[in-house]
């Protein structure tokens, strides 16, 4: 039963690092991301309250290299509609940290967690915090010159948030199911790998998006009338037209994702003549129906160039099909 409660908290967690990852792409999708030009971690609860707030937010704001190039035709009405996604964004993410500590200290009070256990809540804390510190350094690479974020800070915020959710989830299902005396399932390290894999294909994804590569070829399956498109290794040294050439990153996900659908099926395909659990079985055939469900909205939202429905759409599924994966790697273990 206490361990029931706690997994029920960090499920609970995890809905909401899942809704923090869905709000910061629609976030980034609506160019909200950089309204909000200074960071209080402590005082930064409360929205401005009064038209003069609202005035010096505006006003810090003109200051920024986003207005200076692409929106000084702004005023403060539409200063607001960037405003209230930035805000939101990160009240959530100061919500998750009570969310988060007011359960854990009760928890210990109460004896539910036991001592050698709390370094693994205690390094989920700490994550959690340095997260927002990571979030922050991303939003500075768009205040100095270029008002667009750094591809790699935010794909190090994205990977950043996984590994949080991942980790708090693991924590959770293994509370739920210790199997503290059982041996791994012959296919459990071929699933750590295509878990592995389906990580992978989210990482360029980050990449994708920080470019804002799904802009260009906006074709389906050919990119315009290449299947392999010229410019591929346009810059030099070559490893940096894996993340800043915007060509590049959007073939490589591609090909990362039409092949992980691939490997999945050919993993579901051989897996029924295999001995699952119930639940293993019923996670390989979720795995199965995500996977083609995500490649779906990707493709998707590449031919209608990126609607913002779509591609947040496209972000959670991804985070969806991780999450069946992980399910699928710890049932297995």
């Amino acid at each position: 039963m206490q361990n029931r409660q706690v997994a029920t908290w960090l499920f609970v967690c995890c809905g909401l690092v899942f809704a923090m990852v869905i709000l910061g792409g629609v976030t980034r999708l609506t160019g909200s991301g950089l309204s909000m030009v200074d960071w209080k971690p402590i005082m930064g609860w409360l929205p401005p309250l009064t038209d003069a707030d609202w005035q010096r937010a505006f006003d810090m704001y003109k200051l920024s290299p986003e207005f200076l190039k692409v929106n000084s035709h702004m005023d403060v009405h539409a200063f607001k509609g960037i405003f209230w996604l930035e805000f939101l964004h990160r009240l959530l993410g100061r919500t998750i940290g009570i969310v988060f500590a007011v359960p854990f200290v009760y928890f210990l009070a109460k004896g539910y967690v036991v001592r050698r256990e709390w370094p693994k809540y205690l390094l989920m804390f700490v994550l959690g915090g340095l997260q927002g510190v990571l979030g922050w350094y991303m939003v500075k690479s768009g205040l100095v010159d270029n008002p667009h974020v750094s591809q790699y800070r935010l794909t190090a915020h994205l990977v950043a948030a996984i590994l949080i959710y991942a980790y708090m989830l693991w924590v959770g299902l293994s509370l739920l199911d210790p199997r503290s005396d059982r041996q791994h399932h012959a296919w459990h390290g071929r699933t750590i790998l295509l878990t592995a894999l389906v990580a992978l294909t989210i990482i360029s994804g980050g990449f994708v998006a920080g470019l804002k590569a799904g802009e260009i070829y906006n074709t389906f399956p050919m990119m315009g009338s290449y299947w392999i498109p010229p410019g591929l290794l346009a810059l030099e040294p070559v490893w940096r037209n894996l993340f800043d050439n915007m060509t590049t990153v959007q073939f490589d996900h591609r090909i990362l994702a039409i092949s992980t659908l691939v490997i999945i099926a050919v993993y579901w395909t051989k897996a029924r003549k295999v001995e699952f659990t119930g639940r293993s079985r019923l996670a390989a055939n979720a795995l199965l129906v995500t996977a083609t469900l995500q490649v779906m909205l990707g493709i998707s939202t590449l031919l209608l160039s990126v609607p913002t429905f779509l591609a947040a759409a496209h972000q959670a599924v991804a985070l969806l099909l991780f999450t069946v994966a992980l399910y699928l790697t710890h049932s297995l273990r």
